[in-house]
């Protein structure tokens, strides 16, 4: 990316807003962290205001747009929330797009966070680089979708096609956290969370600690620090194995790369066997007959060999019928699973920046 336009952006969290101004997907000033006043509506508002203009104040050129993640509920292509969760304040129905694009006179863009981390890998990060390798090893394959999942205080997905961010008509398109988990009769998301990791260690450790965190479970399956070993490796695997249904789930209709990020895509070499686990496993009929869980087959682009087994695929060269001409395929149908190299932030910081980019170029 070469682009020299300059985009403001801002991470919108329940303690604190933080502001930043990228220009070809670098930080061009002095970023800047202000109270979010989650709980009332004027000063968040006017935080939002000082925080931009903040910004603006520091650069020699003029932004051309604003753009962001901001969490839902929301109309995010009208630049309405309605969250009820972490931002009360902007309960009810907030048109901040409007009111910023009134104040600045420029566009503003608002997204979902997932959905900007997932569109950032897909124009920048993960499906270029598969692409690439793909390309190197001469093989015709080649992935325009992208799924990507954020794994922390809860669970969230984003959706993007043939380089396209797909919200729905009800910026709905990618709620993965309400997927049903059939073996616990809720959602995933309260399988798949900090929250979760910290439930099932506590029960199986027969635990009432009150400052352990998913790190500490963790460094306990290591055994780099004291605990039930037992209890927390089994808690990251029942972790694993929901996510491994709920990204197969997902897989039979988007049919593309998976990446990961958030903070819990720490303890993946605890998680992911349970995982691939699922996504390589058979499903059963009511006539008890099997067939793959998946149509695809599901490669971990973490491990060495099976990345080299997916980018070799299945190659040959078939002959066109009536003709002295042959054509190279590459006849195995597959997917993979990855986890982020930028990080979560900064995906999520690019993918704002690219998006309003690619807006303001249509």
């Amino acid at each position: 990316m070469k682009d020299q336009r300059i985009i403001l952006t801002l991470d919108a969290g329940g303690t604190n807003f933080a502001f930043s101004a990228l220009k070809n997907g670098e930080e061009v000033c002095d970023p800047i962290s202000l109270p979010a006043y989650a709980n009332n509506q004027q000063k968040s508002i006017e935080t939002l205001l000082s925080g931009f203009q903040h910004l603006i104040d520091q650069l020699k050129e003029k932004p051309l747009a604003i753009s962001f993640a901001f969490p839902g509920p929301a109309d995010y292509p009208n630049g309405i929330t309605y969250n009820v969760g972490n931002l009360p304040a902007y309960a009810g129905g907030v048109p901040i797009g409007p009111l910023l694009e009134e104040h600045f006179k420029i566009p503003v863009y608002i997204n979902n966070d997932a959905d900007l981390f997932t569109y950032g890998e897909a124009i920048m990060g993960v499906l270029p680089e598969i692409n690439q390798k793909l390309e190197d090893a001469n093989s015709p394959k080649r992935f325009n979708n992208l799924l990507g999942l954020t794994l922390g205080t809860g669970f969230g997905a984003g959706i993007v096609r043939n380089g396209d961010l797909f919200l729905g008509d009800n910026s709905c398109g990618a709620e993965i956290w309400l997927v049903r988990n059939y073996k616990t009769k809720s959602n995933m998301e309260s399988s798949i969370s900090i929250r979760a990791i910290l439930r099932e260690y506590k029960r199986l450790a027969q635990s009432d600690e009150e400052d352990l965190t998913p790190k500490c479970i963790y460094e306990i399956a290591k055994g780099e620090r004291e605990g039930d070993q037992e209890a927390a490796l089994e808690s990251y695997e029942i972790f694993g194995a929901a996510l491994g249904e709920a990204i197969a789930n997902v897989a039979t209709l988007i049919d593309g790369i998976v990446v990961m990020g958030g903070g819990l895509s720490g303890a993946k070499d605890i998680f992911m066997p349970s995982v691939m686990n699922v996504l390589n496993s058979d499903i059963q009929s009511l006539d008890n007959s099997s067939f793959p869980r998946i149509h695809q087959k599901v490669y971990d682009l973490e491990d060495a060999a099976e990345l080299k087994q997916f980018l070799k695929g299945e190659t040959k060269e078939i002959k066109i019928p009536g003709t002295e001409k042959t054509m190279t395929v590459d006849c195995q149908q597959r997917i993979g699973v990855c986890f982020s190299k930028m990080g979560t932030n900064q995906a999520t910081s690019f993918g704002a920046y690219t998006y309003a980019i690619n807006q303001l170029d249509k």
